[in-house]
Formats: C-alpha cells, sequence, structure tokens
C-alpha cells in the first residue's frame, strides 16, 4: 500500500535506523527505514479492517518495518484460526529475529489448547524463524499453569542449526528456570543440553532478577567450560 510506505517514510529517524541496522545484521541497511516501535504499533492500533485485510495480501514487503507493521497488525486479529491463518501465510517471508518476535496474538491467551498443536507443528519446520517462533510461545503461554515437564524436552529436540535459534532456546531454558525451576534444574545437573544453549542459558539466569542467589551459585558451578 502506497500510502502506508508514505507514511512509514514519514517517520524515518536516521539514528534509529542506524541502531536497528546493528541489531538485525542479515538486513541489508537499504531495506530499513528507521521507525520506531511506538510508532508502528500506533498505525498498526489506527488502521481499520479494510486496509488491514488489503496489507495481509501484499506479501512480500519491501522494507523491515513494512513486515514489523505486519506482524503487529496480526496481534490485533481476535479470532484463533483466522490469526493461526495470517501467521502461516506471514512466516514464510520473516527473515529476522526482531520480526519473528513481534509476533504475540491476544488470541493465543485463551486458546491454549489449540496453539499447543499449531507450536508442535511449527516446531519440526525447516525455516529457522518458524521454529523460533515456537519456542518463543512455548515460553511465553506454557511456563505457568499449562506447564509440562515434556515441553522442555520438545524445546530440548528443537534442530538448533542456527544463532537466532541457540539463544531463543537459551531464552526459554533461562525462562524455565525462573519459573519451572525443580524441572528445569535436572537438564543442567545431567547436561542434557547442546553446550551453547546450557551456557548462555546459565548466562541469562545468573543476569535475572527472578532468580535467586542461592540458586545463582548453584548454576554457576555448572557452567560447561
Amino acid at each position: 500500500m502506497k500510502n502506508i510506505n508514505n507514511l512509514l517514510k514519514s517517520y524515518k529517524d536516521e539514528k534509529y535506523r542506524l541502531f536497528s541496522s546493528k541489531l538485525i545484521p542479515n538486513i541489508n541497511q537499504k531495506y530499513i527505514i528507521g521507525v520506531r516501535s511506538p510508532i508502528l504499533k500506533d498505525i498498526a492500533k489506527n488502521m481499520d479492517d479494510k486496509n488491514i485485510k488489503k496489507y495481509f495480501l501484499e506479501l512480500p514487503h519491501k522494507y523491515h518495518e513494512e513486515n514489523m507493521l505486519h506482524g503487529y497488525l496480526i496481534n490485533r486479529i481476535k479470532n484463533y484460526e483466522e490469526t493461526i491463518k495470517e501467521i502461516n501465510n506471514f512466516l514464510p517471508y520473516v527473515d529476522n529475529w526482531a520480526v519473528c518476535d513481534t509476533i504475540k496474538p491476544k488470541s493465543f491467551n485463551k486458546n491454549h489448547n489449540l496453539l499447543i498443536k499449531d507450536i508442535k507443528k511449527w516446531l519440526k519446520s525447516k525455516d529457522i524463524y518458524t521454529r523460533r517462533l515456537a519456542v518463543n510461545m512455548l515460553m511465553t503461554h506454557f511456563l505457568n499453569d499449562d506447564f509440562k515437564i515434556e515441553y522442555l524436552e520438545l524445546v530440548k529436540k528443537v534442530k538448533n542449526d542456527d544463532y537466532y535459534i541457540m539463544m531463543m532456546c537459551a531464552w526459554y531454558y533461562a525462562t524455565a528456570l525462573a519459573k519451572q525451576y525443580d524441572s528445569t534444574i535436572i537438564y543442567f545437573n545431567k547436561h542434557l543440553l547442546d553446550k551453547e544453549v546450557h551456557n548462555k542459558a546459565i548466562q541469562k539466569a545468573i543476569e535475572s532478577y527472578r532468580i535467586n542467589n542461592d540458586k545463582k551459585e548453584i548454576l554457576k558451578k555448572l557452567k560447561i567450560s
């Protein structure tokens, strides 16, 4: 949509563009406009349903911010089935961690019984960011009341062939240590994880305010040299 493209460019911030390009080095700088997330969220909030539907049909997008906006628009969808449809249409075009992590649909909150089935499908994908999304959703939605020990094993089995997958898995286990310590610490005591995931998860856990000092001291001794 030309009007959306022009609107995004009107909010161009050169310093932020350079900052963003350092965070997502796999994206060519010429495809980053430099629009801050609060502005993108505000644009998404003010788009009407007709224009949203038109926007969803305009894949692939040219600019990074157009993809970010697409993710924020997906988050607005209230119907679960429609949300999944639009996510699956969008995932083949997601090419960096920042866009992937914008996907946090409200419709997922009350549909965990359906979501876990889709997560298991995404975990089997060959696509890096589809798997990253799956692990992120397990971390976001299934480490509290709906937690099951088997989910720790699901993440352990994720094909860990990329830096951004490794980091997501480490983030998951660090959060699991904060929320489900007794079940998760076993994976560190027995060295069940890849070395990179193991050590990075411990680093993140030690930096977390959600884990007490006694547990942090235990974790420090479990790092693999």
